[in-house]
């Protein structure tokens, strides 16, 4: 028997499909290895159906769009969440962060925790042009997080960010019974220790799909995908307004005279962390050798 599943778990090489026959145990046939693909947690997938809760995935539906690190596919909303203070909002990272989803054609959110320890109104100011949607999140204030939980409904989502921001708890707060382990703060590290053990979608009762991703501290953005620096001024969504004004066709929108996007960023128009970032990506993009761009449209 054959049926459509969604791909909710994956360890050790064994995908945990949910089905019309419920959660099956699968294994992906191996055609799939010898074309160098895996199924990924969020793909629509075709199982045979063998029996004992088990099945095979035989066919991947082609995806809208995936990240490589952690495996996630078909996502509506890749939401960041940031805080206030501990960790202090590192912005060069949420810039990484938007670009990346940007390019991989994602929907990204910005969720703005620990107001209660300090307020940051200076987040919700720098990103509000930037495409991404930002909620800032009070305990103190269910409507706060209940905004964000509506917003979500019926939407395959993740959580990410850097570790100690408040992932887990946020989750908490949104869907109480799908209760996720939360960390101390390391002071000394000055970030929280590693809780969210491997990458699963939990379904809320709003429909929704949610995978809460391990935190990082770092981000490359060619562990995801590689933007090239002709690509990457189009994934600054405050850049679009003054595209094609600069003097020179070429301009490369981080030194050049007459620089249309360099003189928004002048007259305060678009926020200066956010042009920084781009510089920074901007000089990484070319450092790519010929290899990786090769590699990727292979």
């Amino acid at each position: 028997m054959e049926e459509k599943g969604l791909v909710v778990k994956s360890i050790g090489g064994l995908y945990y499909a949910e089905s019309p026959l419920g959660v099956l145990e699968c294994k992906a046939r191996g055609i799939f290895r010898k074309q160098n693909i895996s199924p990924y947690v969020g793909d629509n997938v075709r199982i045979e159906e063998i029996g004992d809760g088990k099945g095979v995935i035989s066919e991947i539906f082609p995806r809208k769009n995936s990240i490589i690190r952690p495996p996630l596919a078909n996502l509506d909303y890749l939401i960041f969440v940031v805080s206030t203070c501990e960790p202090l909002p590192n912005y060069t990272l949420l810039d990484k962060f938007i670009a990346t989803a940007e390019y991989k054609k994602i929907n990204s959110m910005i969720a703005v925790t620990k107001r209660d320890l300090k307020n940051n109104d200076n987040i919700a100011e720098t990103y509000k042009n930037s495409g991404a949607e930002v909620f800032e999140i009070d305990y103190s204030d269910p409507i706060s997080y209940q905004r964000l939980y509506d917003r979500i409904a019926g939407k395959v989502c993740a959580f990410t960010g850097n570790t100690g921001v408040g992932k887990s708890t946020l989750l908490n707060h949104i869907d109480a019974e799908n209760v996720r382990a939360t960390g101390e703060i390391s002071h000394k590290l000055g970030r929280g220790r590693h809780t969210t053990r491997h990458v699963e979608l939990f379904k809320l009762k709003n429909g929704a799909y949610i995978a809460d991703t391990p935190g990082f501290s770092t981000f490359e953005t060619n562990k995801y995908d590689i933007i090239l620096k002709n690509e990457l001024a189009g994934c600054f969504n405050e850049f679009s307004e003054f595209e094609g004004k600069c003097r020179f066709l070429d301009c490369s929108h981080t030194k050049e005279r007459g620089c249309a996007i360099i003189e928004a960023v002048n007259e305060g128009i678009i926020p200066k962390t956010r042009h920084n970032s781009y510089v920074e990506m901007y000089e990484e993009a070319e450092q790519i050798k010929e290899w990786e761009i090769k590699d990727r449209l292979k």
